[in-house]
């Protein structure tokens, strides 16, 4: 899209936007005004807005359109997803509710309330996500049909080169056109050529290439290292014309790893993230972990009780079984759970450790001589686990996560060496997680640590929620419980 269309459309966009807070805020108050009657036009000019509540209101308009901006609302769409920019759209007005409600508790106005806040949001988050995806169909049908095409120049024509182009082909809805590759000719340029790419110029002719012809951004897609100085030129050439340079920039080759771009006091800097970064969805999951524990432990605060009673008039000992256990960044931290073995079962452990039925680190067995009468059952049903809710509570634990080993079953699992297996210490331990609906304690170790990182790689707020569901019918078959 032309420079001026682009400007004339962003425009047209955040217009859009301060009128449907300004028609938000209306329709919200609509029921406001259905409480006080009909109102003649005579009255309704009549009334008197203040002075300070017209500044606040401006205010909120600005602070609505700068929240937006903070989001990227208003910049390139071109490659997110639909479901980005729809999940942008919602933190943006979600946060402006949010604020709203604030200001009418600061400044006290009568007529902000919830309910008011609730329409608010409701009506201006359908529109604004509505409107957005209205506008990308738009932009779609005009990139399909050969409009508002950038041209893309890719330097480099090595594999992952190649996989770029064909992937920018496969979806003309992006409106991207290959104009051609910029390397030298080597062994591998005829795989370009397979594919109906060409040559246009070789690297050092890249500066002169974008200067003579039209360009719109320019991929990176050679070795860094071994092409700093040409690849720092080209760099500084498109910043000089105003051309957007975009790098490949899988410089470790790292499989598990997501990179984001960030800025440090002025330092730009590429961090790899495996799956759970910080951000929204974590501080929902802390929330959630936080007041659903509190609840239960309300909830079942008599079956705390009486069980904590039965284990002391059936066997001598504490109700409760602690343990250090190690949670996230191989943190250490102490577990609860109630007492299912005799008093001194971990120093018996060694007499029966040939009896070990799992493969790997750690000890377990089906049958196992130091569980009391009443600590089989608890087992069973997993009621010892509760008082695990107090760790998640604390915040040492997570009601969804990879179980957290003992001390001594971590010893053994960093002597075997498998490092990929660490990957699970990057996340709060849990309660539950993906091998406990699905098998339980008779999975092999190996399943048990593929299922922990298959979790960490794919963590989704729906996941945990799935998991949590799925836990319930697991528990109530006793399946795999040992």
């Amino acid at each position: 899209m032309h420079a001026i269309r682009r400007q004339m459309m962003i425009g047209a966009m955040k217009l859009f936007d301060l009128a449907l807070m300004v028609v938000s805020f209306g329709i919200a108050t609509s029921p406001v005004l259905a409480k006080v009657g009909p109102v003649s036009f005579a009255q309704f000019f009549s009334i008197r807005i203040k002075l300070e509540n017209l500044i606040v209101f401006l205010v909120l308009l600005c602070i609505w359109h700068f929240i937006f901006s903070m989001l990227g609302l208003y910049g390139s769409m071109r490659l997110a997803s639909r479901m980005k920019e729809a999940g942008d759209v919602i933190k943006a007005t979600s946060l402006s509710a949010v604020v709203l409600l604030s200001a009418s508790f600061v400044l006290r106005f009568q007529m902000v309330t919830p309910g008011f806040v609730l329409i608010f949001w409701v009506f201006s988050t359908s529109v604004a996500v509505l409107s957005r995806l209205a506008v990308r169909m738009w932009l779609r049908r005009l990139r399909i049909h050969g409009r508002n095409l950038r041209n893309v120049l890719v330097v480099g024509s090595n594999r992952r080169a190649i996989e770029f182009a064909k992937t920018i082909r496969s979806k003309p809805e992006l409106g991207y056109c290959i104009i051609g590759f910029a390397d030298e000719e080597w062994a591998e340029v005829g795989e370009l050529q397979r594919w109906g790419y060409s040559l246009v110029c070789n690297l050092a002719e890249v500066p002169a290439f974008i200067r003579g012809h039209v360009v719109d951004e320019v991929v990176l897609a050679v070795p860094l290292r071994s092409f700093h100085d040409l690849a720092s030129e080209i760099a500084a050439k498109c910043e000089e014309q105003g051309i957007i340079l975009r790098v490949l920039s899988d410089l470790f080759n790292l499989r598990n790893q997501r990179p984001i771009s960030e800025d440090f006091e002025g330092s730009a800097l590429v961090t790899h993230h495996t799956s759970m970064e910080e951000g929204w969805p974590m501080v929902i999951k802390r929330v959630l972990d936080f007041s659903l524990s509190a609840l239960l432990l309300v909830g079942i605060a008599p079956l705390l009780l009486l069980t904590a009673v039965l284990i002391k008039l059936t066997s001598p000992g504490p109700v409760f079984f602690v343990q250090r256990r190690v949670g996230l960044g191989k943190r250490i931290f102490d577990i609860y759970k109630f007492r299912t073995m005799i008093a001194n079962a971990e120093e018996k452990q060694g007499e029966i450790e040939h009896l070990n039925e799992v493969s790997g680190p750690v000890f377990k067995i089906k049958k196992d001589p130091r569980i009391t009468p009443i600590g089989r059952f608890l087992r069973k049903t997993s009621i010892d686990e509760l008082p695990q809710l107090f760790n998640v509570l604390s915040g040492d634990m997570s009601l969804v996560g990879p179980r957290p080993l003992p001390i001594r079953d971590y010893e053994l699992f960093s002597e075997a060496g498998e490092d990929w297996q660490r990957c699970r210490f990057i996340v709060r331990p849990g309660i539950t997680c993906l091998w406990q609906v699905k098998g339980r304690s008779s999975l092999p170790f190996h399943k048990w640590m593929e299922l922990d990182l298959q979790y960490v790689r794919t963590w989704s707020l729906w996941l945990d929620l799935q998991i949590l569901a799925r836990t319930i019918p697991a528990v109530l078959r006793g399946s795999g419980a040992a």
